[in-house]
């Protein structure tokens, strides 16, 4: 049987959205990570020099989000045109979150710049707040992103937003969740840590009102 460090990356990709993938996405963050970093720090550092290490982090994180999206929409459609033009893809990718966010970021600022009510203006450029965390009057997407980065730090913060988002955002399950190697989680604890963020989630947005 062929080891899946010498699997090709067309073959890897296949593994990888195939029944039985964790050992598959642990091989693909083994041969993919750096090169993902790497475009990530290099597109967002053209765009603004000083970006700080944690944004780079989300960025990398939110390429693998754009990846798994979708039950690994992305993946699945890929079609290879010669040998190894994934390694170009995954740069495409990896380059247009960078893009997209900055862009994002450039259109808030244009709207603040406009009108002084910012709340109104973020709620409009963002996306439903999860049912499930849909009390009266809850704070939008951004700002529950932000009560995360309060409760946790360093692989922890990584680790529970992508949790958080790719069942949130994403819909996966926790079993599916559980298969990404990087998670380092059992389908058990990853119910446990959003049933956790839910609640501290909550208490925190209440205990600010």
């Amino acid at each position: 049987m062929t080891s899946l460090s010498a699997l090709s990356s067309d073959g890897l990709v296949k593994a990888c959205v195939g029944t039985d993938s964790a050992a598959a996405w642990a091989e693909f963050i083994r041969r993919f990570q750096p090169l993902i970093a790497k475009v990530v720090s290099r597109t967002a550092r053209r765009q603004w020099p000083q970006t700080p290490p944690h944004i780079l982090d989300e960025l990398v994180q939110e390429t693998y989000l754009r990846l798994c999206e979708n039950q690994c929409r992305l993946l699945r459609e890929f079609h290879s045109r010669r040998q190894d033009s994934f390694y170009g893809f995954v740069k495409v990718v990896a380059a247009s979150i960078v893009l997209d966010y900055f862009k994002s970021e450039r259109a808030q600022k244009r709207d603040a710049s406009q009108t002084d009510s910012l709340t109104d203006q973020n709620s409009l450029a963002m996306p439903p707040v999860p049912s499930q965390l849909s009390t009266e009057n809850i704070v939008a997407l951004h700002e529950i992103d932000a009560v995360l980065g309060k409760l946790y730090t360093g692989e922890i913060l990584i680790r529970n937003r992508a949790v958080f988002w790719l069942h949130h955002r994403e819909g996966m399950t926790a079993q599916a969740i559980a298969s990404i190697p990087w998670i380092r989680l059992n389908t058990k604890g990853v119910e446990t840590a959003l049933r956790r963020m839910t609640l501290l989630i909550q208490s925190h947005i209440e205990g600010e009102r």
